[in-house]
């Protein structure tokens, strides 16, 4: 069976709970061992709410060997933010859209491929969060003398850096993020040289780059985390850590936020206000969050 005979049989019987369904048919010969595994055709379906994030089913379809992917609309928004799961997403992006209720599916696609606001301003604040606490992890290994565990952490926090380089210029960072960068010339490209390549030792490469990281990208603060203050403008009312966590607009950075809040806060770019919490102790205040 042909892909045109498979999408007809999964456009004419989709589950009626499903947003929307793709097929991707792999490349003979291709086979990575991967989450697509060995099957010719893969078939993406896309539900408001599952048990799970993600449910695999290998099925016979008509004959034809298919693995079925399961996934929520919510985690598949988050992996095309985070530049998770990337075989999936080669799914979602050139497989065959054979239902889509409402045309959420084609929508999340085209904003995708084409790289458009809000998605840039959520990448950004996506890939800043992740450095700025793969940054900070880095400061406290050196502190403790790890500087092989410091020089990984660089290194992952410089890939973070080199994405925001690339947003900025309103390219989509893929998997090969340092060739993206090599061919654009940029400076993280020369401190990513500097952190694998140079004669210097590690802890005297791991310090160079850390200072470059705190006086280059610290500087850029406020324009990658934009997003957040935005919402910590969107009302009058200062917002709690708590109700800043659950935003919907922030789910994705419920680990790192804390952190992104207090240091935009020692940067005066985010107030405090201190307010009295009803029912607790003697002493016992709250802190609530704003942006001006």
């Amino acid at each position: 069976m042909d892909l045109s005979n498979l999408s007809f049989f999964y456009g004419e019987s989709f589950d009626v709970d499903a947003l929307g369904t793709i097929i991707y048919r792999q490349e003979a010969h291709k086979f990575d061992g991967s989450l697509l595994h060995d099957f010719d055709f893969i078939v993406l379906i896309v539900h408001e709410e599952q048990g799970s994030e993600l449910v695999v089913e290998h099925t016979l379809t008509r004959d034809l060997p298919c693995q079925v992917l399961h996934v929520t609309i919510e985690s598949l928004q988050r992996w095309l933010i985070a530049g998770e799961k990337g075989d999936l997403i080669r799914c979602f992006i050139e497989g065959e859209l054979v239902h889509d209720h409402g045309g959420r599916l084609s929508s999340l696609r085209q904003e995708y491929i084409e790289f458009e606001q809000p998605l840039r301003d959520r990448k950004m604040l996506y890939e800043f969060s992740r450095f700025l606490c793969i940054y900070v992890e880095a400061k406290r290994y050196m502190q403790a003398g790890f500087v092989i565990d410091a020089y990984q952490c660089v290194l992952d926090s410089l890939k973070h850096w080199a994405r925001i380089e690339l947003i900025e210029r309103g390219v989509l960072p893929d998997k090969a993020v340092w060739e993206q960068v090599k061919e654009l010339n940029t400076a993280i490209h020369k401190l990513y040289e500097e952190l694998t390549q140079s004669t210097e030792t590690i802890r005297q490469r791991v310090e160079l780059v850390l200072l470059a990281c705190e006086f280059s990208v610290m500087s850029k603060m406020a324009e990658c985390t934009g997003l957040l203050l935005q919402i910590l403008k969107s009302r009058s009312e200062p917002w709690s850590i708590e109700e800043l966590i659950h935003h919907p607009e922030l789910s994705l950075l419920r680990n790192e936020l804390p952190l992104v809040i207090r240091k935009l806060v020692n940067r005066s770019l985010v107030k405090e206000s201190v307010i009295w919490l009803e029912f607790s102790g003697y002493g016992n205040q709250g802190i609530r969050y704003y942006a001006e």
